[in-house]
This record gives structure tokens, sequence and C-alpha cells, in this order.
């Protein structure tokens, strides 16, 4: 996946409202490291279904940071792991640094 996080869609969702735009980014930037240390944390307990869980949280913020190819691989590991399945660990952590890295930055 070569897309990177951007703040497209919460443009769009704000309609220039800079007030909600930075309370959005706020909530991502206190979300998204729990979020991810959640889903790091089922995965070494090898609790695949509460991983997947942990996934569904995490689309939202993908969604959020515009990453639009990135939700749909999310969706697909989503479905794998409720099956028993981590085939996608490595890619899906490569994401999360990503979006962890953009909000930081942000």
């Amino acid at each position: 996946m070569d897309e990177q996080p951007n703040l497209s869609y919460i443009h769009q969702l704000s309609g220039g409202d800079k007030a909600f735009e930075a309370r959005l980014m706020e909530v991502v930037k206190r979300e998204l490291p729990e979020e991810s240390q959640t889903w790091r944390d089922n995965i070494s307990s090898g609790n695949l279904d509460d991983a997947a869980s942990s996934v569904h949280k995490l689309k939202h913020k993908i969604s959020i940071l515009g990453l639009e190819e990135s939700y749909r691989f999310a969706e697909t590991y989503e479905d794998e792991l409720r099956e028993g399945f981590n085939i996608r660990q490595e890619e899906f952590e490569k994401l999360l640094q990503l979006m962890l890295s953009f909000v930081k930055r942000t």
C-alpha cells in the first residue's frame, strides 16, 4: 500500500470548522496509540478474536485518516483474524506505525 495518511476526510467532515478538526485530531491522537497497543497485546497473547475486535475499532481511525485502500485491507485482516488466521500481522503493524507517525506530526 502506497497511500499516505491525510486530513482530507477530516476537512470534508468539518466543513471548514477548525475547532472541530482540532478536537477530532485530539481524539485520534489519544485513542490511536491505546487501540494499537491493545491490538498488539491481543496478538501477543494469541487472542485472535479480541485482536479482530481491535482491528474493527482501528478501522475508524484508518478511515478518518483518509486511508481508503488500507481500510479495505483492514476489513480483510479483521475477517482473517476472526477465522483464526494471522497472515497480515506485519503489514498491519506497518500501517499502524505509518498512522502513529502521522498523528505525532500533525
